[in-house]
C-alpha cells in the first residue's frame, strides 16, 4: 500500500461484528464512552427503544440490562454524553407526536432517570420538537432549532421551523438545574431542523458551530457562536463549501470537523421533472477549524453506474482488503468519534427520494484520520527464568503494535551481582502488571450487599532482605514498612493498569471474558529476586557495549532499542529479541517518546519488517529489561509509550498470588486469592499489606506507606472498617480512586513478588466520608499487625 496522502478517505468496513445486532434504522443517535459506542432510538417499522452498545475493540454488540425511568422510544432526538452519563432530549415518539422530555442514563449502572429542570424565568421551557441540535460544552447543554407540530392533532401535522436557543445547566455527576434563555448578540442562524452542531474548546474561548439543515430547502451555511461573549457570526471561509444538505452528521476530531452523508440536491441529469429532487450522498467533507478551510474527500454526485453497483453490493461484503471502498450513500445515520476514528452505523439507504428504496443500511464503517495515539506503559503479566509475558492496553486506532526492548546494565558495584533495588521511584524494579477485574454478581441483588467491584492487579519483585524483615513481622518504622510492602512496582505515575472493561456493568449479560489474555494477566507477575541485601545504587542505566563487548552504563535516551516483533494481539511472551541486520539500520534507536514523525521503516501498513535471518538474543535470568510499545496504522507509526522495566526471574522463589476477589460486607471486606501458579516448592505463608495515610512528619515523596494486616497460611482474610478508615486512597488513575492492597507468598527460599490490588471506590462516598472525618491519623503509617 502506498503512503497515505491528505486527500485519501481511509474508510474500512467492519465485517465480523458479533453479539446482539440491532435492527437497521434511521433517525437514531450515538455517543462514545472510551471504546464503547452507545446507540439509542431511531425508527424503521416502528420506533426503537432499546439501548445498544458496540465495543469497538472486541467488535461485539450487546444489550445492557437497563432499569429505572426507562424512556419511550424516540427518533431525531438530542443525545449527548457527559463522562459516563448520557442525556436525551425531545424526539419523535410517533408520527406527529413529539416530546420535550429530558432523560438521563447513568451508563456506569445502566440506570435511567427522568429529569425535571426548572423552566426559564419569564419564559416557557422548550416545546416538543424533533431534528434539533443538543450540544454539550462543559457543564451546559445548548439547544437550537428543530421542527415542532403546531397542530393538536398528531395526524394533522402542521410543521414549524424554529430558531430558539436554550441553555441547560447540569448538576455535577447527575441531574440538571434548569433552562435559561441566554442573551446573544449578532444575527444568528435562521430557523431550521436536521442540522448539525459541534463544540470546539480551543486555546481561546469555546465555540459552537451550526451547519446546514432544512428550512423548506436545504442549507449549507456555517454559523459560529463565541460562548464567552455570546456573539453570533459567520466566519470567513476558504475553499469550496459542501452542497446544501440535511440529516447529515458532523463530528470534531482534533482540529477538524468531518461532515458525512445526508440529503443533497440531485444533479440535473438525475431530475425526471422540473420539480426539485434530492438524493442521499456518501460524500465526506472536512473543515479545518484553525484555517476555516473546506476540503472535499469524496464527490457529492454519483453516476448511475455507481448507484446501481452499490445497490447490488449493499447486502454483501465489498472485499476483505484494508481500506477498500467507502460507505454507500445514506441519511439519518449515526456517527461517533472513538479516538481518531469516525464510526458510521446504519441510516436510510435512499439514493433518490423519488425512488422507493426505503431500506436502511446495517453496516459499520470507520474512517481513519490520524496515527495512533501514545499507548499506556507496557504491563507485566508474568515472568519466568527465560521469559517475560507482557501486555498492553489497546489503542483505538492501531492495526498493529511494535514492541521494543532495551537491556538494562547491572549497577556498578564491588559486591557480587544483585537484583535491582525495590525503590518505586527509580524504576529499577518495575515489575508491574495490571488488569481491571469485575466481580460477577447475581442480577437483582441489593446494591449495598452485592456491589460490583473493580480491581487493578499488579506485581513486582522484592528484595530478600526486605522479605526477611517481613517474615519476622516486627514493626521497623515507616521506611521498613514501605520496603516491606512495596513489591517493586515502578512509579505510580508511569504504571498504567490494563483496563479492558473499565465500567463494571459494561460487559454484556452472559458475555465471557477473554480467558486467553485476562486469566494470564490476573495471575500476576512471577518475577523473583535473590538479593542478599538492599543495594545502595540504582540500575537505571541501559546496556551499552564498549569496544570489548562488555556492558557499561549509559543514558536510556541514547541507547539502542531492539524489536521484539510486530503484533496484532495485545500481549507477547518475550523469550528473545532481534538484533539489527548486518549493514542495515532497520532498528529504531534512541527515538524519544514525544517524537513527531514515525520512522520511515514503519510508514506503511501492514508495514511488516522482515525478521527472517535476523540474529536473536535470548533473555538472561535475573536481567532487567525496559519495554515500550507503539501503535501502527495506515498513517504510520505512532509515538512510543512510556518505558516499563521488568526483570527475568531467578529460579527458586514463588510467583505472585493470583485470581484475587473482593467481597464487600457491611462492616468489612473479604479478600480471597489463589496460590501462585508456580510455587517453586511448598508455600509456607502469605502476607497482605494495606496502603495507609502517612504521618505528617514523613517526606512527601509520592510513595505509599504500607502496613501488614494479615500473615498466615490461609488464602483469604477479612479487612475490618478500622483498617479501611485509615487507608490511603490512591488517585493516580483519573476518575478511579482506589484503596491499595498487596499480597505476597513465601516458600522455603523466601517471599516472591507481590500482587497489587487497587480496589476501586465510589467518588461520591469518598467525598461524603471526607466531610464526616478529619484528616488521617498522623501515626497511621507506623502501626503494624
Amino acid at each position: 500500500m502506498s503512503a497515505v496522502t491528505d486527500n485519501d478517505p481511509l474508510w474500512r468496513k467492519v465485517h465480523s461484528s458479533t453479539g446482539v445486532l440491532p435492527r437497521s434504522r434511521h433517525g437514531h443517535r450515538a455517543v462514545a464512552i472510551r471504546e464503547l459506542i452507545i446507540v439509542f432510538g431511531g425508527g424503521n417499522e416502528g420506533i426503537a427503544k432499546d439501548v445498544h452498545v458496540y465495543n469497538t475493540v472486541s467488535r461485539q454488540w450487546f444489550l445492557p440490562a437497563v432499569r429505572g425511568d426507562i424512556p419511550p422510544g424516540c427518533a431525531s432526538h438530542g443525545f449527548v454524553c457527559d463522562g459516563t452519563r448520557i442525556l436525551v432530549f425531545g424526539g419523535m415518539l410517533e408520527y406527529g407526536k413529539y416530546s420535550n422530555s429530558l432523560y438521563e442514563l447513568q451508563a456506569s449502572r445502566w440506570l435511567w432517570k427522568k429529569l425535571k429542570p426548572r423552566p426559564p424565568r419569564n419564559a416557557l421551557p422548550p416545546c416538543p420538537r424533533i431534528g434539533h441540535s443538543f450540544t454539550l460544552v462543559g457543564n451546559k447543554c445548548y439547544l437550537f432549532g428543530g421542527l415542532s407540530n403546531d397542530s393538536e392533532d398528531p395526524n394533522g401535522n402542521i410543521p414549524r421551523y424554529m430558531d430558539d436557543f436554550y441553555e441547560l445547566e447540569l448538576q455535577s455527576m447527575s441531574g440538571a438545574r434548569g433552562w435559561t434563555l441566554p442573551e446573544t448578540r449578532g444575527s444568528g442562524p435562521s430557523a431550521r431542523e436536521s442540522h448539525t452542531s459541534v463544540a470546539v474548546a480551543g486555546p481561546g474561548s469555546p465555540k459552537l458551530y451550526i451547519f446546514g439543515g432544512m428550512q423548506g430547502h436545504r442549507l449549507n451555511d456555517l454559523w459560529q457562536l463565541d460562548l464567552d461573549s455570546m456573539v453570533w457570526s459567520v466566519p470567513k471561509m476558504k475553499g469550496i463549501p459542501p452542497q446544501p444538505r440535511s440529516i447529515h452528521s458532523a463530528n470534531v476530531i482534533g482540529n477538524k470537523m468531518y461532515v458525512f452523508g445526508g440529503w443533497i440536491p440531485a444533479p440535473r441529469t438525475h431530475k425526471p421533472s422540473s420539480s426539485e429532487q434530492w438524493i442521499c450522498t456518501n460524500s465526506l467533507w472536512v473543515l479545518n477549524l484553525n484555517t476555516m478551510t473546506w476540503q472535499s474527500l469524496g464527490p457529492d454526485e454519483q453516476s448511475e453506474e455507481e448507484v446501481q453497483s452499490q445497490l447490488q453490493l449493499s447486502q454483501g461484503p465489498q472485499g476483505d482488503g484494508p481500506y477498500l471502498g467507502r460507505p454507500r450513500a445514506r441519511a439519518g445515520h449515526c456517527t461517533a468519534a472513538v479516538g481518531s476514528r469516525l464510526y458510521v452505523w446504519s441510516g436510510r439507504d435512499g439514493y433518490r427520494k423519488s425512488w422507493n428504496y426505503q431500506v436502511c443500511c446495517r453496516d459499520i464503517w470507520y474512517l481513519e484520520t490520524d496515527r495512533p495515539t501514545v499507548p499506556e506503559a507496557v504491563l507485566l503479566v508474568k515472568s519466568t527464568d527465560c521469559m517475560l509475558h507482557v501486555a498492553w492496553r489497546p489503542l483505538l486506532a492501531a492495526e498493529r503494535y511494535l514492541l521494543q526492548i532495551q537491556p538494562v546494565a547491572p549497577p556498578p558495584s564491588p559486591d557480587p551481582p544483585v537484583a535491582a533495588p525495590d525503590d518505586a521511584h527509580d524504576g529499577s524494579r518495575s515489575n508491574a502488571a495490571g488488569i481491571s477485574v469485575q466481580s460477577s454478581l447475581p442480577a437483582g441483588e441489593d446494591e449495598k450487599s452485592s456491589k460490583r467491584t473493580a480491581l487493578d492487579v499488579s506485581s513486582g519483585t522484592q528484595g530478600e532482605a526486605a522479605n526477611e524483615r517481613r517474615a519476622r513481622g516486627g514493626a521497623q518504622g515507616e521506611a521498613a514498612n514501605e520496603r516491606r510492602a512495596r513489591g517493586g512496582t515502578h512509579g505510580e505515575a508511569t504504571r498504567a493498569p490494563l483496563r479492558t472493561h473499565w465500567l463494571p456493568s459494561f460487559r454484556a449479560p452472559g458475555q465471557q471474558r477473554n480467558t486467553s489474555q485476562t486469566s494470564a494477566q490476573e495471575d500476576g507477575s512471577k518475577a523473583q529476586s535473590k538479593s542478599e541485601k538492599e543495594p545502595t545504587t540504582t540500575a537505571d542505566a541501559p546496556m551499552e557495549l564498549d569496544s570489548g563487548g562488555n556492558q557499561v552504563p549509559g543514558k536510556p535516551d541514547d541507547m539502542a532499542w531492539f524489536d521484539c516483533g510486530m503484533f496484532k494481539t495485545l500481549f507477547s511472551e518475550v523469550t528473545c529479541y532481534y538484533l539489527p541486520p548486518e549493514n542495515d539500520q532497520m532498528i529504531v534507536s534512541g527515538r524519544p517518546s514525544n517524537a513527531k514523525e514515525p520512522s520511515s521503516v514503519h510508514k506503511k501498513l501492514p508495514g511488516l519488517v522482515d525478521y527472517e535471518g535476523r540474529g536473536k538474543q535470548q533473555l538472561v535470568p535475573g536481567q532487567a529489561y525496559r519495554f515500550r510499545v507503539a501503535g501502527m496504522n495506515c498513517f504510520g507509526q505512532g509515538d512510543f509509550s512510556p518505558t516499563s522495566e521488568f526483570k527475568v526471574c531467578q529460579p527458586g522463589f514463588p510467583g505472585a498470588p493470583s485470581a484475587v476477589k473482593i467481597t464487600k460486607a457491611n462492616d468489612s471486606v473479604h479478600i480471597a486469592w489463589e496460590p501462585p501458579p508456580s510455587p517453586s516448592g511448598r508455600i509456607v505463608e502469605y502476607s497482605m499489606y494495606l496502603a495507609v495515610r502517612k504521618s505528617r512528619s514523613s517526606s512527601s515523596d509520592g510513595q505509599m506507606a504500607f502496613i501488614r494486616i494479615y500473615r498466615g497460611t490461609k488464602t483469604s482474610c477479612t479487612v475490618t472498617n478500622t483498617h479501611l478508615d485509615n487507608a490511603h486512597v490512591d488517585y493516580s488513575a483519573p476518575n478511579r480512586p482506589a484503596v491499595v492492597f498487596r499480597i505476597a507468598a513465601k516458600n522455603e527460599q523466601g517471599y516472591g513478588p507481590a500482587t497489587q490490588i487497587r480496589w476501586i471506590q465510589d467518588s461520591k462516598k469518598l467525598r461524603s466520608r471526607a466531610d464526616s472525618h478529619t484528616e488521617g491519623d498522623p501515626d497511621a503509617a507506623d502501626s503494624s499487625s
